[in-house]
């Protein structure tokens, strides 16, 4: 695979990460997700379509004791992934596990974890420009799995007491919005991420939870306008 990969750091969290050279390398979006879910001690998280295991990887290097699943399906991800948990030395707390979205109910009990997060493929099938460059096409459009599977498959696996976070772009907010209603999972936190002030929001972020209830909270916006400042 030599000259096929790059291995690029994150220096906040002290990571290395291996990655395509030409197919879907990670954004600033994951890093995002990672500052508004948080971690804290002790606590279990599943990351859905994981790529390259950045946001277990962050979320392991966040606090002690952390326990993370990475989800991904596309195999040359799923290689990729397991790599950079043994490059960092993260096995005890960081598993990849090799399995489509939509089918995770025979792996784990029912409201397993603390946290789930997820930054889904943002363009649904048959839409955006085609990348004619590997690997990109499969993170950025939908194939097998779906929004409404990813939002299923975290309320599943979400405890009552947990939270789920996801990160999505905003032509899809109105259909988060009525799934999340349709599966009664409660909005507790939206913000829209944009590159400056006269900007449109390039994506957005929210935080849902089972089984109880709260008032949504819209948090300021956010300005991103160099994505250097978090690696």
């Amino acid at each position: 695979m030599k000259g096929e990969e790059t291995i690029d750091e994150i220096r906040r969290f002290d990571l290395r990460l291996i990655q395509p050279r030409d197919g879907y390398r990670f954004s600033l979006d994951p890093l995002l997700l990672c500052e508004f879910a948080g971690i804290k001690d002790g606590e279990k998280g599943v990351d859905l379509g994981t790529g390259c295991g950045v946001i277990p990887l962050v979320l392991a290097r966040s606090a002690a004791g952390v326990q993370f699943v990475g989800v991904e399906h596309q195999q040359t991800m799923v290689g990729i992934a397991e790599r950079n948990v043994r490059l960092n030395g993260l096995g005890e707390q960081v598993t990849i596990l090799d399995e489509d979205v939509a089918h995770l109910r025979g792996h784990f009990p029912v409201s397993s974890f603390d946290l789930v997060t997820a930054n889904p493929p943002y363009r649904r099938r048959g839409t955006g420009r085609i990348s004619p460059r590997a690997g990109r096409d499969l993170a950025r459009h939908e194939s097998t799995a779906g929004l409404a599977d990813f939002l299923a498959a975290a309320k599943y696996l979400v405890k009552p007491t947990g939270r789920i976070c996801f990160i999505s772009h905003p032509s899809r907010l109105a259909e988060f919005f009525t799934l999340a209603t349709e599966l009664k999972l409660a909005l507790l936190r939206l913000r829209m991420v944009h590159g400056h002030g006269e900007a449109e929001a390039r994506m957005f972020l929210a935080e849902l939870a089972k089984g109880r209830k709260g008032e949504l909270r819209v948090l300021p916006p956010l300005f991103v306008k160099d994505g250097e400042q978090l690696i």
